[in-house]
């Protein structure tokens, strides 16, 4: 792509023309300048995409499951193919190193690998003879035409979290990805298309809140999927639950992993190394506290600034950088405001990230990792979600101390414990309020065949993101009674019918 090209919406089975109209800058964010432009949609491009997908849904909704998976396994072996295409764009709009882009792709095509067995999945259950001469089964329908608001900081992986299980079950779907990083999104567009997805079936468009409300507020969106912050996510489920409609809204987090005194230490530090400062530190899943319990402190204290103070960072797409720059000059303005705010509140910096300059990418938006030891609960860097290469160490007397403190943090996202004690794990497990819990595993990111999702005000919803929950939301359950009588009616019966 070339300087300033214009990244468009995709409408009806088409690129549609946005020359005109509202646009914003792509930024190159290891080179701090714009690599391209973005349309900003309207109202009206909104009211044009939602058409397209409620008039391709009938037929859509009315093809088998089979067809309908054998187009995504089409689309599933496409995006094999288009790893490396995929993982460069993440790199150059994101930021992400290369190696983690193609990360991100690997784990949105597990997706597509879980919606490809749709036909078993949509399978109801039947009841022979439930009553004398009637038989009851229920059967999962699709809902109609299905809207995903999508984050920066995942633009291949979270699409991909939604519109392949919607697309399975029988929906048509309009994405409104991230303006900071929108060009996957019609690669996503092109590989379906090319894969024979019938036109309206996908829709993308382009935007900001403009286009955010609009699909929230149209009357033929059935259901809308959110990833982003609490902030973001609250609104979104207010918004949408207000106007009727089926909405789940991942919001954000605050990840704590707790070390043991008995812990394996290199292990330990090794797992956080890569959770902490992985992607700069913009994951949602990304651990940005680690609890220190008991004489496990200093110790952990110690290795951690040695190997944050030895982090590689550059820019993405050189073979040896371990970390990439955060996503804007505005991202990287708060975090290091955020790094002030932690010193002058009594923080002990260990390692200060602020000022970091790369080679040949002076203007690029790079933040160096970052450590604070000795943070307590009542901090703004432990409050606030940071979302950057920021790490909290906070030290407890005991393994009781970290799971009340945890608790009590607004947040129920993800949290990791790293302990050889299986007593003291497996009772970790049962008391921590989280919704995704690793032990010896600093991601607990589950797999496609299960379903992600946190607990407190990480979700506004009932429903968990993709796998089997994904398949329950894109759909709606229908209880079907029948029967076929071959005697004359015994007349009207005003009680309450009972099985007999």
């Amino acid at each position: 792509m070339t300087d300033l090209d214009t990244i468009t919406h995709f409408i009806n089975g088409a690129k549609v023309d946005t020359t005109k109209g509202r646009h914003a800058d792509v930024f190159n964010p290891a080179m701090g300048e714009p690599c391209a432009r973005v349309a900003l949609g309207t109202k009206e491009d909104v009211d044009a995409a939602v058409a397209a997908a409620s008039a391709a849904f009938p037929s859509w909704a009315a093809t088998p499951p089979l067809t309908r998976a054998r187009v995504l396994f089409k689309y599933l072996q496409l995006c094999q193919q288009h790893i490396d295409e995929f993982a460069a764009m993440l790199t150059r709009e994101h930021g992400k190193t290369f190696a983690d882009a193609k990360g991100e792709v690997a784990r949105g095509i597990e997706m597509v690998e879980f919606a490809v067995g749709i036909p078993q999945l949509l399978k109801g259950e039947f009841t022979d003879q439930i009553a004398r001469g009637i038989d009851a089964w229920s059967m999962r329908q699709p809902l109609g035409v299905v809207a995903g608001i999508t984050p920066f900081n995942f633009p291949v992986m979270v699409p991909m979290w939604m519109f392949p299980v919607a697309i399975a079950c029988g929906n048509t779907f309009v994405l409104k990805p991230s303006e900071r990083d929108p060009s996957p999104s019609l690669l996503h567009a092109k590989l379906l298309k090319e894969a024979g997805l019938p036109d309206g079936v996908f829709n993308v468009i382009q935007g900001d809140k403009v286009t955010v409300d609009a699909l929230l507020d149209h009357p033929e969106v059935q259901a809308l999927s959110f990833v982003g912050s609490t902030p973001i996510a609250e609104y979104i489920y207010s918004r949408g639950s207000a106007s009727g409609k089926r909405v789940q809204a991942l919001g954000g987090a605050k990840n704590h992993m707790v070390v043991m005194p008995d812990a394996d230490m290199d292990m330990a530090v090794d797992a956080l190394v890569g959770a902490a400062y992985g992607s700069a530190g913009e994951r949602c899943m990304a651990i940005s506290v680690v609890v220190a319990v008991g004489d496990a402190g200093d110790k952990l204290a110690s290795a951690m600034a040695e190997r944050t103070a030895a982090l590689k960072i550059g820019d993405g797409m050189a073979h040896d950088s371990e970390m990439g720059p955060v996503v804007t000059a505005a991202a990287k303005q708060r975090i290091e405001k955020l790094i002030g705010e932690g010193v002058e509140q009594g923080a002990t910096l260990l390692v200060d990230g602020r000022g970091c300059k790369v080679a040949d990418r002076e203007n690029g938006f790079f933040v160096g990792g970052t450590l604070f030891d000795h943070v307590t609960a009542d901090m703004t860097i432990y409050k606030e979600e940071i979302f950057g290469p920021v790490l909290c160490i906070v030290r407890a007397p005991d393994v009781a101390t970290a799971v009340n403190l945890i608790n009590a943090n607004e947040y129920g996202n993800g949290v990791a414990i790293f302990t050889r004690d299986g007593h003291t794990a497996r009772e970790f497990v049962r008391q921590i309020q989280v919704g995704m819990v690793g032990v010896n595993v600093p991601l607990p990111v589950p797999m496609a065949f299960n379903s992600f999702g946190g607990w407190k005000r990480s979700l506004f919803g009932d429903h968990h993101a993709y796998g089997p929950e994904g398949v329950r939301f894109y759909t709606r359950h229908k209880a079907v009674m029948q029967r076929w009588p071959n005697t004359a009616s015994a007349g009207a019966e005003f009680s309450f019918p009972q099985m007999k």
